[in-house]
């Protein structure tokens, strides 16, 4: 009985998010913590350089 209801396909909600989340993709994996913190850690060294170190 079950396997019948994994072949069944899913409702069509919120025009096809669901099924879009439940894929998965080859490709990096990036945690999102180091997607936030990297370019902030660049902008506050470019700050910090043009303050300090450009007259």
């Amino acid at each position: 009985m079950s396997s019948k209801n994994k072949g069944a396909p899913l409702p069509a909600s919120s025009a096809g998010l669901l099924r879009f989340f439940e894929d998965e993709t080859k490709g990096f994996k990036v945690d999102p913590k180091i997607v936030v913190t990297i370019p902030s850690a660049l902008i506050v060294v470019s700050w910090l350089m043009d303050a300090y170190l450009i007259p």
